[in-house]
C-alpha cells in the first residue's frame, strides 16, 4: 500500500502499531529503511464514557482510517487481547479491536499480532519488563528527544517496532538478512 520512496529510490517500509481500547486507543507509525526505525507519528484517541457505545466506536472508527490513509502503512500490528479476569475491560477493547481490524480490512492493510509478553523479549530482552523500560526502548530505538506523549502511544509504537525486529529475523533466516 505504501509508496513511499527513499532518495535511493529503494522502498521504505512502513507499519502502524495500534494499542486499542475503547476509551484511550494507541496509533503509532515508523518507516524503516537499511535497517533503521524512525518515527512518522503517533497519536492518542480518547472517548467519553459519556457518549454512546455507537458513537464511541464511529469516532475511533474515523481516527483510525484517518491515521491510516496519512501513513498507508505496509502492515497493521495490533496488540493480541488475553483478558481472563476482567470481562467489562475484554469486551470494551474487543469492541475497539474490531474496529481496528475492520479498518485494515477496508484498506487492504496486512494485519500481525503480538502479545506484550513478545514485545518485552523483542525490545528489552526479558519478558518481565515494565511499561516504562518499553517506553525507554522506544525512545532509544527511535532516538526521540523524549518519551512519547502518553503510555498508549508508547504501546503502539513498542508494537510497531516488535513487527520491524521480527520481520528481519524472518527475513535472515531465509537467507535475506
Amino acid at each position: 500500500m505504501s509508496l513511499s520512496l527513499t532518495a535511493s529510490g529503494s522502498r521504505a517500509y512502513r507499519v502502524v502499531g495500534v494499542d486499542p481500547g475503547l476509551a484511550h486507543l494507541g496509533l503509532g507509525a515508523v518507516e524503516e529503511e537499511r535497517r533503521a526505525a524512525r518515527l512518522l507519528g503517533s497519536s492518542l484517541l480518547t472517548t467519553s464514557s459519556r457518549s454512546s457505545a455507537p458513537e464511541r466506536l464511529g469516532a475511533l472508527r474515523d481516527g483510525v482510517m484517518a491515521f491510516l490513509e496519512r501513513h498507508r502503512p505496509d502492515a497493521l500490528v495490533i496488540e493480541s487481547q488475553f483478558f481472563h479476569r476482567q470481562k467489562g475491560t475484554a469486551f470494551k477493547v474487543g469492541q475497539a479491536f474490531g474496529v481496528v481490524m475492520l479498518c485494515a480490512a477496508d484498506l487492504g492493510v496486512p494485519v500481525h499480532e503480538y502479545g506484550p509478553l513478545e514485545v518485552k523479549l523483542a525490545l528489552v530482552g526479558t519478558g518481565r519488563a515494565d511499561k516504562g523500560q518499553v517506553a525507554f526502548m522506544v525512545r532509544a530505538l527511535l532516538e526521540l528527544p523524549r518519551q512519547p506523549a502518553s503510555d498508549h502511544e508508547a504501546d503502539a509504537l513498542a508494537l510497531a517496532l516488535t513487527h520491524l525486529q521480527s520481520r528481519r529475523l524472518a527475513a535472515a533466516a531465509r537467507g535475506h538478512a
